[in-house]
């Protein structure tokens, strides 16, 4: 019992002449991944779904076909074209795209009866399976090395899959006697597996040292840490795998949240010239508020004082290492032109003068290198 590739002009014109039935899958949308093949004439589909001996199977590309009696498989084929149910043949084990792969599960799953007695055909989907959307119901906690802490985040977004062993799909992903499965139809089960999949895989991340606002770019690198983790229950299995993992959007819980703001403003406050703005924007707006203050302004002025007071340590440290830095740069200029003129390489022109401090050549009222004002 089996099936034979049929003769591609012996298919052609009207097929309720060539053949006693046509069996076509019923319905293949873009998120099915199973459906039963069905006998059609020139009327539709027929009421039965027995395949008689001498009918014409056509399969499409992106499809697996399977020929089972009694819910047992009999022949298959992965490469699409016409074939023709022949109980007299040997099967033919069609391997298509997946070449000697499927061997080994033939073995296992093959059918050892004797005359054929309620022959199906059934079609498995192998295009990869997209927009299958994913949440997740509790935060996933990351540590970060950037923060130094444990933060929380929820993520959302879609995942795709693809049956890559359709005889380990049907024997073992597809309920029994169903006449469809659809992704909604086993989403439940495979979703929980998903997302304990998905806290593996962004822990995995975590311990590689990627920073937690680095994950939503990362879908390749969370896709491959996804497969990995399902392929035991996935790919072994049920043969199907994830293809990929598109990260819609992640949110922090509000702690995490507040941490990270908290650690960005203190990065940006080691900036002298960030930290000195931010004092003198604090002091202006502190003016104005002080000026008009209900309780008056004078109080608002000595209260302000007592906080400029308080505070006076900060702004000294900021103002003085900002002058520093500027000090720093200074210093760090190129000094050949005191030793230029010292050894009368250059000559001095007309308004210019050297420093007698430090011996510098210059233009204006007051030194360029240690301020010393311009003798009169």
């Amino acid at each position: 019992m089996g099936i034979i590739r049929a003769a591609f002009g012996s298919v052609t014109g009207a097929l309720g002449d060539q053949f006693l039935e046509v069996v076509e899958p019923v319905n293949m949308g873009a998120q099915t991944l199973m459906t039963q093949g069905k006998l059609k004439n020139k009327s539709g589909f027929a009421s039965s779904d027995i395949i008689s001996n001498g009918s014409c199977v056509h399969v499409y590309d992106n499809q697996f076909m399977i020929l089972t009696d009694g819910g047992k498989i009999i022949d298959y084929t992965a490469e699409p074209g016409y074939f023709i149910v022949d109980n007299s043949s040997a099967p033919s084990l069609f391997q298509g795209q997946f070449k000697a792969s499927l061997k080994d599960v033939w073995e296992r799953f093959k059918f050892n009866g004797s005359s054929p007695q309620s022959q199906k055909v059934y079609f498995i989907n192998t295009q990869e399976i997209k927009g299958i959307k994913f949440g997740t119901r509790n935060a996933i906690n990351y540590f970060d090395g950037f923060y130094n802490a444990e933060l929380f985040l929820r993520a959302f977004g879609t995942y795709s899959i693809k049956v890559t062993n359709p005889l380990l799909f049907y024997a073992n992903g597809c309920p029994r006697n169903a006449a469809q499965v659809d992704v909604a139809d086993i989403n439940e089960q495979y979703l929980n597996e998903f997302l304990e999949a998905l806290q593996a895989a962004i822990n995995q991340m975590s311990a590689d040292g990627e920073r937690i606002s680095f994950v939503a770019s990362k879908s390749t690198t969370l896709s491959r840490y996804m497969a990995d983790v399902l392929d035991e229950t996935w790919k072994e299995l049920r043969g199907i795998e994830v293809v990929s993992v598109g990260i819609g959007s992640i949110s922090y819980d509000e702690e995490s949240q507040k941490l990270i703001n908290m650690r960005n403003q203190g990065a940006m406050m080691q900036d002298p010239t960030i930290r000195e703005g931010f004092v003198q924007s604090a002091v202006a707006q502190g003016l104005q508020n002080a000026g008009s203050n209900p309780a008056g302004a004078g109080a608002a002025f000595m209260g302000m004082g007592m906080g400029m007071n308080a505070a006076g340590g900060f702004m000294q440290s900021a103002s003085a290492t900002n002058a520093a830095q500027m000090q720093q740069q200074s210093q760090q200029q190129p000094q050949s032109q005191p030793q230029a003129a010292a050894g009368g390489a250059r000559a001095k022109q007309p308004g210019e003068w050297f420093c007698p401090e430090c011996g510098t050549l210059n233009g204006g009222k007051f030194c360029m290198n240690c301020g010393t004002k311009k003798p009169e």
